[in-house]
């Protein structure tokens, strides 16, 4: 039997510990991979960006025709009241879903009526500053015309966890996936970034992977500080000859990649700008 974190859950109208069952063998998600969902973090005091991926998970409901049944005000309110229930200094995941129970038109679509939410908050110790090894994934990221890349859906991830097993397989902690044309889309778990001659570089938004809130975030912040900054094609080639490389997402914020093949790396000048400025971020409101 699995060991969960301390877990609470928010469904029904109430709070349940634990991870409680939510789903039978005729629920459209269970069968069909129709869910959504997004995740924030509570850390250190702060729970940076909460609005924006609370809005985003209202946004991927509706690229899989679902029902957005919560506003961002409501889930807010939720999100503090979940948070409450741990300790001050816990590191969480804060991670809406959405799902739809039944099905229409011969039971492939989602019957958006029967859109059902919960909000599941756990505790997640953030890496602070772990480093990772990581390779290039002989697997791809799909396009708009055969995957809803425009939703963080639950449907995309077994694509993601097939290019992460085969890494690791290979002794490597993550990867590198390209797009169908074969330039650089993220890594497994993370949008990435890299620097070369004091330039910040990052592949560019192309309907192949998630504009994450994290990296719109870290652009922001390092073009306001006067980083130099370039969204562009990068190659795996553009990678293994990078000064550094680090990922950016919510669950590990802004981490340092340690060695590319078999090549390593040092955590970088622009690496440790960008956590700075981030930490900075999430703090400033507190």
């Amino acid at each position: 039997m699995a060991e969960w974190s301390q877990t609470w859950t928010w469904f029904d109208g109430r709070w349940q510990e634990g991870n409680p069952p939510l789903m039978g063998p005729r629920t459209h998600a269970f069968w069909l991979g129709s869910s959504v969902f997004d995740g924030a973090r509570a850390f250190e005091g702060v729970t940076p960006d909460l609005d924006l991926h609370l809005a985003r998970v209202n946004r991927s409901a509706e690229a899989l025709n679902l029902k957005p049944t919560m506003s961002v005000g409501a889930m807010t309110e939720l999100v503090r009241e979940g948070v409450a229930k741990f300790g001050p200094s816990a590191e969480l995941y804060i991670r809406p879903m959405y799902w739809p129970e039944e099905g229409s038109h011969s039971a492939v679509a989602p019957d958006a009526e029967t859109t059902q939410f919960c909000l599941c908050i756990y505790e997640a110790p953030m890496p602070n500053g772990a480093r990772s090894a990581i390779t290039l994934s002989p697997f791809r990221r799909p396009t708009i015309e055969t995957m809803p890349v425009n939703a963080k859906a639950g449907c995309l991830y077994p694509n993601n966890a097939r290019a992460l097993l085969e890494a690791r397989k290979r002794g490597f902690d993550n990867c590198l996936l390209c797009d169908m044309l074969g330039n650089v889309a993220e890594l497994a778990t993370a949008n990435v970034f890299m620097g070369k001659d004091g330039v910040l570089l990052t592949p560019a938004p192309n309907g192949t992977f998630l504009n994450g809130v994290t990296r719109q975030r870290v652009l922001q912040l390092a073009r306001k500080a006067g980083m130099t900054v370039a969204e562009g094609s990068l190659t795996y080639k553009d990678f293994v000859g990078a000064d550094e490389i680090f990922s950016v997402g919510n669950y590990g914020k802004v981490q340092p990649v340690s060695r590319i093949d078999d090549r390593d790396l040092q955590p970088g000048p622009l690496y440790r700008k960008a956590r700075e400025l981030y930490w900075e971020f999430a703090h400033a409101g507190r």
